[in-house]
């Protein structure tokens, strides 16, 4: 069997590049030519190979610092588009669950292993694997106005992204229960005091705010950047790959009822 279909990820020109990308293409990976997955306002299916390709493959050599994840438009990301999810399962539950299992089991692994910084900007809400996927990255910066929910009892779903596991690191297990088991929804500036959130910028300046910290942080020696990003994540990868396996091993069995 095939890779999923990514029908979520795009790749933009660089003239339709939100204003966030321009200008830094020599020193950061952003979502034209991001190594790995780019996050979307909903993901079909997660992790298929389209979504992940190389900087070679877009006619130039990997010299990027640094990733940097954001969104075109008012939202981050709002996690798996449930209606095309369930329009599949109807065709063969147990395949279908299996499959989209492993996609996101794939997408999220390239998270733990990918070796540069991944700083995200988190433009508008954040739901779901949108904000699952957040301790994951390096630094995350928000907009004043976005939220953060993890709504997935709701929905009869069970918790991804490593969020079983991450969630209580970052927040502790109070604040983290509160998120996944009961969906509460947060502002900015709540999970900013809870860790999710490493600084929340205003509205009006939330684009050159991010642009002057990304220019900061490119201004820094790559391979001390990638070496530095690496010792901090040296002692976490197994942990937080076996808590994806757990976690899409509930899914598929959830899906396949």
């Amino acid at each position: 069997m095939g890779s999923p279909e990514v029908h979520g990820f795009q790749e933009e020109s660089p003239e339709e590049l939100d204003p966030l990308e321009q200008g830094l293409e020599d020193r950061v990976a952003t979502e034209a030519e991001a190594e790995k997955p780019v996050v979307r306002e909903q993901l079909a299916e997660p992790g298929g190979h389209e979504g992940a390709a190389e900087p070679a493959e877009h006619g130039r050599p990997d010299c990027s610092k640094l990733v940097l994840l954001s969104a075109v438009g008012s939202v981050f990301c709002c996690g798996l588009d449930f209606i095309y999810f369930i329009r599949h399962l109807t065709d063969d539950h147990k395949r279908e669950s299996a499959r989209m299992a492993e996609a996101i089991r794939s997408f999220v692994n390239t998270f733990i292993h990918f070796t540069k910084p991944i700083i995200v900007a988190v433009i508008g809400p954040a739901i779901w694997l949108g904000a699952s996927i957040l301790p994951l990255c390096d630094l995350v910066w928000a907009n004043e106005k976005a939220w953060f929910q993890t709504p997935y009892t709701t929905f009869g779903q069970s918790p991804d992204g490593c969020s079983t596991v991450m969630f209580p690191k970052v927040m502790g297990g109070a604040s983290a229960n509160e998120m996944l088991l009961c969906g509460l929804k947060l502002k900015a500036q709540e999970v900013s005091g809870k860790g999710l959130v490493s600084w929340v910028f205003w509205p009006g300046t939330f684009i050159q705010d991010v642009m002057d910290r990304i220019k900061e942080l490119t201004s820094s020696n790559p391979v001390l950047l990638e070496e530095s990003n690496s010792l901090v994540h040296c002692n976490m990868s197994l942990e937080l790959k076996q808590a994806n396996e757990r976690e899409c091993e509930v899914l598929k069995k959830i899906w396949g009822l």
